[in-house]
């Protein structure tokens, strides 16, 4: 495994540190650990907090925030549109293959066939009020993390997906693409659209997609790992729980959350993290956890915690 190695200054923000030290995210210099705004839903009843945060997590050396039109509705959107002002410098990326249903069983429904792919879209950037959105991640329901069910009719073919987002990058209304909730065939099957980030399900405890993880690092393709600290919902194992990271927090007087981030960013220099949070003490714990080094001895015992079942759907 390799160090995150310290957090250098180059180019972040407002002369902020680089939060994990220097990534790289489709031909882009970024921090390695940015803002996942999915959590900022929570805050629906208090906007004005919801755009403070934001703006207090690129003063912290965050420039690149991964966010989607049906979190909260469009309304996580509308918040960075307000807190970002247009900032070219901080790399928006969002995913399609959902969209929100406020009045169904569930908040979110698929949305995978080509045409509700474009509609997406075409609603992020009038939501968000931009030409472009410079990463934008196709969400499959081939991983089995989608939590709605799966009717036949969003059963769909990669790549006429696919063709429809190479089509909304050639008329320059997505930059990029990534993928999302994906096997390694189907990564494979994708890399010659140019597919520039994975995210998946991926922490110490739920370790089921190591093959492509290492996959991603060989091939230099962004791995970003959502549920970083796994536990996301109720049965499920958490970083947080186990012996060796409580131990290993302990031994470099940091918290428990912060050793399974480090651990992570140790894993390869192509992880890229986007822990999301309402709270501005964890924010600063998130960032400052990409400072912590692991030494040898703590990597052994923490590489040794046995994987379990991925973390459920939602994401």
């Amino acid at each position: 495994m390799t160090s995150a190695g310290t957090p250098s200054s180059e180019a972040a923000p407002a002369g902020a540190s680089r939060p994990g030290g220097i990534g790289s995210l489709a031909g882009r210099t970024v921090s390695r650990v940015g803002y996942g705004a999915m959590q900022l839903a929570r805050l629906q009843g208090d906007r004005s907090a919801a755009v403070t945060l934001v703006r207090q997590a690129i003063d912290l050396g965050v420039d690149h925030v991964d966010t989607a039109q049906f979190y909260g509705n469009g309304f996580v959107n509308d918040v960075l549109r307000e807190a970002l002002h247009g900032q070219d410098d901080v790399l928006t990326v969002s995913k399609v293959g959902a969209t929100a249903d406020p009045d169904g069983p569930v908040p979110v429904r698929l949305a995978q066939r080509p045409e509700e792919l474009r509609a997406e879209i075409e609603t992020e950037l009038a939501t968000l009020q931009r030409e472009q959105i410079p990463v934008v991640n196709l969400r499959r329901v081939d991983g089995g993390h989608t939590g709605v069910p799966v009717p036949d009719d969003q059963i769909v073919d990669l790549d006429d997906q696919l063709a429809e987002m190479i089509a909304l990058r050639e008329e320059g209304k997505i930059g990029a693409i990534g993928l999302s909730s994906v096997t390694l065939d189907v990564l494979r099957r994708g890399l010659p659209a140019g597919i520039v980030c994975v995210q998946n399900p991926y922490s110490l405890v739920s370790r089921e997609d190591e093959d492509m993880a290492q996959f991603c690092a060989d091939e230099e393709i962004a791995w970003v790992p959502y549920f970083p600290l796994g536990g996301a919902f109720p049965g499920r194992p958490k970083v947080t729980d186990e012996p060796a990271v409580l131990a290993a927090a302990e031994k470099l007087g940091c918290a428990p959350a912060q050793v399974g981030l480090a651990w992570l960013l140790h894993r390869s220099p192509n992880v890229l993290l986007i822990p999301g949070t309402t709270d501005t003490s964890h924010l600063v714990a998130n960032l400052a956890a990409g400072a912590i080094t692991l030494d040898e001895e703590t990597l052994a015992a923490l590489d040794a915690i046995p994987t379990r079942p991925a973390a459920a759907p939602g994401h």
